[in-house]
């Protein structure tokens, strides 16, 4: 993926993680994409496919009614983003609290995906990454015709992109001092 003055961290640039882009989106399960529809812009969260091997593309899938959907066919531009919350990060200072997570945005443009067999083994292959395990004609019918054409399938090609990560403690100034008024620590947010 490729970085640009676009997608250069500015607030906090220490926290630029581009070398774990793959992993977030690996391990998240809602993306967030963002496009803009007659100067009006639009944030909607979607599940999705992403899978390391193709780490270019990713698949946003949905009613063949979404606007979201119909409007990234057409091959506009688009962002989207994805963020992992580790933990919840409180201090002595209120102006301290803070959140840790990982996070990345990327750009891209869209294609639709109509070929019935080619929806077929991307929608089983996300059903396997929400679901290790489930196996179709086993754990769940297999779509009929029907169902694959009312959903709507977008595989985007990422152009663009980076990712960004807080971790750690509170860092106000006494939230290193046990003795100090208050307390400050962090909610540890992910699964063991």
């Amino acid at each position: 993926m490729q970085l640009t003055e676009r997608t250069r961290i500015r607030n906090h640039p220490e926290r630029a993680v581009p070398e774990e882009t793959e992993a977030i989106l690996s391990q998240g399960l809602v993306a967030h994409l963002g496009f803009i529809e007659d100067g009006v812009p639009f944030v909607i969260p979607f599940t999705y496919h992403y899978d390391s091997a193709t780490p270019d593309l990713i698949y946003l899938h949905g009613s063949i009614r979404s606007r979201a959907l119909e409007h990234m066919a057409t091959g506009a531009p688009v962002c989207i983003t994805v963020t992992l919350t580790d933990g919840l990060v409180y201090s002595r200072k209120a102006k301290n609290h803070s959140v840790n997570y990982r996070s990345v945005t990327v750009f891209g443009t869209a294609r639709e995906i109509t070929d019935e067999r080619e929806k077929f083994e991307l929608f089983d292959r996300m059903v396997q990454r929400y679901f290790p395990g489930r196996t179709v004609g086993e754990d769940y019918n297999a779509p009929p015709s029907a169902d694959l054409g009312v959903t709507a399938l977008v595989e985007v090609t990422i152009d663009e992109g980076n990712a960004k990560a807080r971790r750690g403690n509170p860092t106000g100034p006494d939230d290193d001092k046990p003795e100090a008024a208050g307390s400050a620590g962090v909610i540890d947010l992910r699964e063991p």
